[in-house]
């Protein structure tokens, strides 16, 4: 991790991150709140993504992205990726089949807050195509 980056980091990286069998590359998992908003700390090592999902819910549901450092991507199924830096706020509805993680050349790190909800679950689907990962600058 670059100096730079070391220096904006607010909060600990964390552990291995225990979802990795759902990345491509390192990740870690630092849980900031468990109760009343669920709220983690997602550290990206260079190159590593998550693969697509959804964050489901009965009303209510899916997930803000607080970018805290870094350089990523963040991508819904049928747009175009969106390169995210430290400042970018990324509010995705629930039902929205998505992924997000690092840029080939930097470290990421994001918040992941859990919007309220009810009956939410996670489904994860399929990693990102490498060759559509790789025409990413």
């Amino acid at each position: 991790m670059s100096d730079d980056l070391k220096n904006s980091v607010i909060f600990a990286r964390g552990e291995l991150n225990p979802y990795g069998k759902y990345f491509t590359g390192t990740s870690y998992l630092n849980m900031l709140s468990l109760e009343g908003v669920v709220m983690g700390n997602v550290t990206f090592e260079p190159g590593c993504i998550n693969n697509w999902h959804i964050h489901k819910a009965d009303k209510g549901g899916g997930q803000i992205l607080l970018v805290t450092g870094g350089r990523g991507w963040y991508q819904e199924e049928g747009k175009e990726p969106q390169e995210l830096h430290a400042g970018d706020v990324v509010n995705i509805p629930a039902g929205v089949k998505h992924w997000h993680g690092a840029a080939k050349d930097s470290w990421f790190v994001h918040i992941s807050v859990e919007v309220p909800g009810e009956n939410k679950s996670n489904e994860w689907l399929e990693p990102v195509d490498s060759d559509d990962y790789k025409k990413l600058k």
